[in-house]
């Protein structure tokens, strides 16, 4: 929004306005903030185009406060994201080339001499994307090089980040639909520039973005929005219906949800799926951490699961708020804070700092039973095998029509664990002689019932469905040390 008192915007729930140079830089504003500043997506947003004037006005803002290179806004990262809305905005535009493309110019070559090799994973994509973008709008040996360039960094990355099940290997959903928008963007590109050596990899292209689609629908909830696995929140990658568009209209379609088996896994990133009845469905993380040289999103989630009933969301991760090092960050990458299993108050993966992780958990898919009337999913790990006695986490998950059963052992009794069933605030929960009772609402009840623990208690706690907001929820938790967990949920 533009006001004679500048510019307002609004990113990870939080309001700036930038008024003059140095409001670009503000430093009451994190630097994640001050990165969705220097972005630029407002100039690819609904309606931008019936007010150009805005949209010049920002760049023009942008440009007269951020001379090169100075700031946050010419790191890489924001650099290839403004690069690729810059390219978007003046290909739509009516602009000349001039000033505005020099500045351009200038960005992509300054964007060229800092590629973040170092970072890799989706940065390094990222500067890839950017760097074809921009050779492939504008002209002359540069352009040409910084095509070449970024041509290279896609052909290594598309096949080592996305594996074959369709899934992007850093196995967060909301980096994944990042990337698949991304893909999207590429295929865009290759059709509108209609240059050959983007036409040439457009069948390759076209493929990752079909398969990113399948493996996309799969981690969704019923609601039609992802699961909360790794670093994963709402509002900061397109939901799934807006790719499936934007794919649909680059002649890109994914098979009717009908065709989709009741229980399968997928098997490259090790997310398994169980729709055991309309209404049900379960995402269990029998995944690594994500992949050993870049797990800078991991959270400490291994054998954790999310499950909606009737339609919503019940058991559901933490999710994520914010990033940077805070006590809060740790916590919400904590196995503490996700749908799992916590041995003697460590997390099953070392995660530290903001995006670092030390000795990581491991896990085994011990039993994949998949058909018939009783689906049967049982995995281990041995992220606590640090610990004296080496413990293992083994979970089995036995899913029928009419609920599931859920055990959890844990081998050793040095230790006391400690199970925990996160709830969806939208959920009431009570307590009757059969267990605890959820309330869907609408009618509708699922029954949760313990046995095997030394304690078991609703504490308060907290869910974090997007960057800057929290919300009060409740957490079943389970203490139990030397015996089987079991815990029954009926829905039936």
């Amino acid at each position: 929004m533009s006001t004679d008192d500048g510019i307002e915007f609004r990113f990870l729930g939080v309001r700036g306005r930038v008024h003059n140079a140095g409001d670009w830089h503000a430093g009451k504003h994190s630097k994640l903030w001050l990165y969705n500043l220097h972005y630029l997506d407002d100039l690819n947003a609904r309606g931008i185009d019936t007010t150009p004037d805005l949209a010049e006005t920002l760049i023009a803002n942008w440009t007269q406060a951020n001379p090169p290179v100075v700031g946050d806004g010419w790191e890489p990262y924001p650099l290839s994201l403004r690069i690729v809305n810059l390219v978007k905005w003046h290909a739509r535009s009516k602009a000349q080339a001039g000033p505005l493309y020099d500045s351009l110019a200038v960005q992509a070559d300054a964007l060229a001499q800092q590629v973040e090799y170092h970072i890799m994973g989706n940065h390094l994509f990222a500067n890839g994307k950017a760097l074809v973008f921009a050779g492939a709008f504008l002209s002359g040996a540069k352009a040409d090089a910084w095509l070449a360039k970024g041509l290279q960094i896609l052909d290594e990355e598309i096949g080592e980040q996305f594996q074959q099940d369709g899934g992007h290997f850093e196995l967060s959903p909301m980096y994944h639909a990042t990337l698949l928008w991304d893909m999207c963007d590429l295929v865009n590109l290759a059709r509108c520039a209609a240059l050959p050596v983007l036409i040439e990899r457009l069948p390759a292209w076209c493929a990752v973005v079909h398969q990113g689609l399948v493996w996309l629908r799969s981690m969704l909830h019923p609601d039609g929005k992802i699961g909360f696995f790794n670093d994963a929140a709402f509002g900061v990658a397109p939901d799934f219906a807006l790719i499936k568009g934007y794919a649909a209209l680059l002649g890109i379609s994914v098979v009717a949800d009908a065709q989709v088996p009741a229980a399968f896994l997928n098997s490259d990133t090790g997310y398994a799926v169980v729709t055991p009845r309309a209404g049900v469905k379960a995402l269990l993380d029998l995944a690594q951490v994500g992949p050993d040289y870049q797990p800078g999103h991991a959270h400490a989630d291994t054998l954790s699961f999310e499950l909606s009933v009737f339609g919503q969301r019940l058991v559901v991760n933490s999710g994520t708020s914010q990033y940077g090092e805070s006590a809060e960050r740790q916590r919400q990458r904590s196995t503490g804070a996700h749908s799992t299993v916590e041995v003697g108050g460590q997390n099953s993966s070392e995660v530290w700092a903001g995006f670092r992780v030390a000795r990581r958990a491991r896990p085994n898919i011990e039993q994949l039973d998949l058909q018939g009337a009783s689906i049967c999913i049982q995995a281990s790990h041995d992220g606590y095998r640090r610990l004296n006695g080496s413990p293992c986490h083994r979970r089995t998950w036995t899913f029928t029509a009419e609920g599931l059963e859920m055990i959890d052992q844990v081998t050793s009794d040095q230790y006391t664990s400690v199970s925990r069933l996160f709830i969806h605030p939208d959920v009431t929960l009570s307590q009757d002689a059969s267990g605890f009772v959820a309330d869907m609402g609408g009618g509708g009840k699922v029954v949760i019932a313990l046995s095997g623990a030394d304690e078991v208690r609703i504490v308060a706690s907290t869910w974090h469905p997007e960057f800057g907001l929290t919300v009060a929820n409740h957490c079943i938790e389970a203490v139990f040390s030397g015996r089987l967990l079991t815990t029954h949920i009926r829905w039936g």
